[in-house]
């Protein structure tokens, strides 16, 4: 047979037999060392672990506080209505139009409406909503509009 025509046998490599005995190479420990946390069933180590050592999380002082009492608006911004030929704005009609998020029936989270893009704001309409910024309800009322707190 020519050299430059031989091919490789077909060989296929038996996987890791761990634990079947010193002759397979990989018997006794089985490929992990001796004794230890790491040799163990189970003995896997989260990777935030400092190995004892006083975690990160626990040495960093604790900053700030949450305000339980933050009110949490759904917000809708009168460049939104420019375009929309509607005059009258309730909650619903807000929903159907997406023009706010629709509230799941868990929540109770009023909605607020800002003066965004208001420059160019200058229709009549009548709107519906929990609160109002003072420039937002200014714009409205200054083209004819009113904004009802509900």
């Amino acid at each position: 047979m020519q050299l430059h025509k031989m091919s490789r046998p077909n060989v296929k490599k038996n996987k890791k037999r761990l634990g079947k005995g010193i002759g397979s190479g990989y018997g006794g420990t089985s490929g992990k060392g001796h004794k230890g946390q790491k040799s163990r069933a189970g003995g896997n180590i989260p990777a935030w672990f400092e190995g004892g050592q006083m975690p990160l999380q626990r040495r960093v002082p604790k900053r700030g506080f949450t305000n339980i009492f933050k009110v949490h608006y759904r917000v809708l911004n009168l460049d939104k209505l420019i375009d929309l030929k509607e005059t009258e704005y309730d909650l619903a009609v807000m929903e159907k139009l997406n023009l706010i998020s629709k509230k799941k029936k868990s929540e109770k989270t009023p909605v607020k409406v800002l003066a965004k893009g208001a420059d160019k704001f200058n229709r009549k309409v009548t709107i519906k909503a929990q609160a109002f910024s003072k420039a937002a309800k200014e714009i409205i009322e200054k083209n004819g509009g009113v904004a009802e707190v509900v």
